[in-house]
C-alpha cells in the first residue's frame, strides 16, 4: 500500500495526540510531512518527533494553505469556527481532508462545503470515530442480521463525565457558544450519527429541550475562592476542584503519572510543578462556578426516524463515568449495551439473554473505544483503493443538520422540528 504524506494543522490534543502518533504505529500508510499551529512549541516538538523538515513548518492553517498542495492529505484538527474557511481552501489545492467534528457551527457552511467536496470529487471524512469501534460495529452486525426483525424505538444516552463537563465546557475551549459551537452540536454529532447508522434510516422529526441549570455563580457555595488553588472554604469537599481533577485523580492526575489527556492540555510538558502553575491563575484553575461558560450542561432530545421508529437521547454531564450506553428495542428482541464495561447484551424474545464481552474481541480499547485508531487504518484503506468506504460527509452533515435543529428546537421551548423543512429553509436562506 501507498504512504500518503499527511500535513496537520491543529496540534492540539487531537491533532498533536490522536492522529500524529498513526504515523508511528503505521509507518507504511502515513507520512507526517507539514506542520501547523499557532503554539510555536507545539510545531517544534512535532518537527522533532516526526523529523519534519523546518521548512515544512507553518505558525498557522491560515499559512500552510498559502502554499501549493505539500501532501496527499490534510488533517484539520482546528478550532470549530476555523474548519469552514480551511477546508474550502484545501478542497481548492487539491487536498482530501481528515476532518475534525463539527464541519462548523454554521448549517449553512456545512452544505456548502458538502457540496462543493461532491463538485471537486474530493473526499472530507469527518472524525465520527465512534462508527469504527469494535463497540458499535458488533451491535451493528447484530441488527443488520435481522434476527431481531425491524427496530422500533432506541435510547440513547452520552454520559459527559462530571470531570469531562468542567475541563471541556465549563473551563475549556467549548464553554461558550458564540466562540465555539453549542454543545448539542460539538459533543452529540457523534451520538446522532451513530444512531442514524445503526437504525440505517433518516431522522425527519426531532424535539429537545435543556438548559445551563448547575455550573452558574448562583450556584457557587458560600466561601469560595475564584480559583481552586486558593483557600476557600469549598476546596475539600467539591468533586469540581481543579486541584483534585489535575493533581490528585487517581486516574487521569498528574501525580498518579499521567501526562496524557487531561493534563496535557494544561501544559505541553506536564509535570506536577508545571500543573500546578496552570491552576493557579489560568483558565483551567477557575472555580466552576465562576466562569464564562454559556453552553448547557444537560439536554434531551426526541427524535422520530423514517418507518416511525422513535429514539429518545440524553445529554449530561452529571455522570461519574465518560461513556455511552444505547439501548436498541425491535420486533422479535432487544440489544443494549454500555461502553463503560464494554459489554453488548442481545435478548432473543423467549431465549436466554446473550452477553458479549468486546474486550474479549479487539486487543485496542484505547481512543474513543479503539475508534481512533480503527478510523485511520480505513482511511489510509480507502485512500489506497482498498478499503470498504467511509462515512460519507453527506452522512456526516445529516447528523450535523439533527443536531442544529435539536438546538433551534431547545431555543424555541421544545417546538417540533421537521429535519427537510429546517434544511431546506437554512439552504434558501443562505
Amino acid at each position: 500500500m501507498k504512504t500518503f504524506t499527511t500535513a496537520i494543522a491543529g496540534l492540539g490534543a487531537r491533532g498533536l495526540d490522536t492522529y500524529a502518533p498513526y504515523a508511528q504505529k503505521a509507518p507504511r500508510s502515513m507520512r507526517v510531512a507539514a506542520l501547523a499551529d499557532i503554539d510555536p512549541k507545539r510545531v517544534e516538538m512535532a518537527r522533532v518527533k516526526y523529523s519534519v523538515n523546518s521548512g515544512m513548518c507553518f505558525g498557522s492553517a491560515e499559512e500552510l494553505l498559502t502554499q501549493p498542495k505539500l501532501a496527499d492529505l490534510l488533517i484539520l484538527a482546528t478550532q470549530d469556527r476555523q474548519h469552514y474557511s480551511q477546508a474550502v481552501k484545501a478542497l481548492n489545492l487539491g487536498y482530501d481532508i481528515l476532518l475534525e467534528k463539527p464541519i462548523s457551527p454554521d448549517i449553512s457552511e456545512c452544505i456548502r462545503l458538502r457540496d462543493l467536496a461532491t463538485k471537486l470529487k474530493r473526499k472530507v471524512i469527518v472524525c465520527h470515530v465512534l462508527r469504527y469501534t469494535k463497540f458499535y460495529s458488533t451491535i451493528k452486525e447484530i441488527l443488520d442480521s435481522a434476527r431481531l426483525g425491524g427496530i422500533i424505538s432506541v435510547q440513547a444516552i452520552e454520559n459527559v463525565g462530571y470531570w469531562h463537563m468542567a475541563h471541556s465546557f465549563v473551563r475549556g475551549n467549548w464553554r461558550k457558544t458564540a466562540e465555539t459551537s453549542p454543545m448539542i452540536l460539538q459533543k452529540s454529532c457523534h451520538d446522532f450519527d451513530i444512531i442514524s447508522w445503526l437504525i440505517g434510516k433518516r431522522c425527519v422529526r426531532v424535539s429537545s429541550y435543556g438548559s445551563l441549570k448547575y455550573f452558574r455563580k448562583s450556584n457557587a457555595p458560600e466561601g469560595s475562592a475564584s480559583y481552586c488553588a486558593k483557600a476557600g472554604m469549598c476546596r475539600d469537599s467539591c468533586p469540581y476542584n481543579a486541584v483534585r481533577i489535575y493533581l490528585d485523580n487517581p486516574n487521569h492526575g498528574i501525580k498518579s503519572g499521567n501526562t496524557g489527556w487531561p493534563v496535557n492540555i494544561l501544559a505541553l510538558n506536564p509535570t506536577v510543578d508545571s500543573i500546578k502553575d496552570a491552576i493557579q491563575d489560568g483558565p483551567y484553575g477557575r472555580c466552576v462556578f465562576m466562569c464564562d461558560n454559556d453552553v448547557v450542561d444537560h439536554q434531551v432530545a426526541s427524535l422520530e426516524y423514517e418507518d416511525d421508529i422513535t429514539v429518545a437521547f440524553t445529554m449530561s454531564g452529571f455522570t461519574p463515568h465518560i461513556s455511552r450506553e444505547i439501548k436498541i428495542m425491535c420486533e422479535r428482541g432487544q440489544v443494549s449495551g454500555d461502553m463503560h464495561t464494554n459489554t453488548v447484551a442481545v435478548n432473543y424474545f423467549g431465549d436466554k439473554e446473550e452477553i458479549i464481552d468486546i474486550s474479549a474481541l479487539t486487543a485496542d480499547l484505547s481512543g474513543h473505544g479503539g475508534g481512533d485508531n480503527e478510523m485511520m487504518r480505513q482511511l489510509f484503506e480507502t485512500l489506497s483503493g482498498n478499503g470498504k468506504g467511509l462515512s460519507s460527509i453527506a452522512d456526516s452533515v445529516h447528523s450535523h443538520v439533527i443536531a442544529f435543529a435539536a438546538e433551534e428546537s431547545r431555543l424555541n421551548k421544545g417546538s417540533v422540528i421537521d429535519i427537510a423543512e429546517f434544511e431546506k429553509r437554512r439552504v434558501c436562506k443562505n
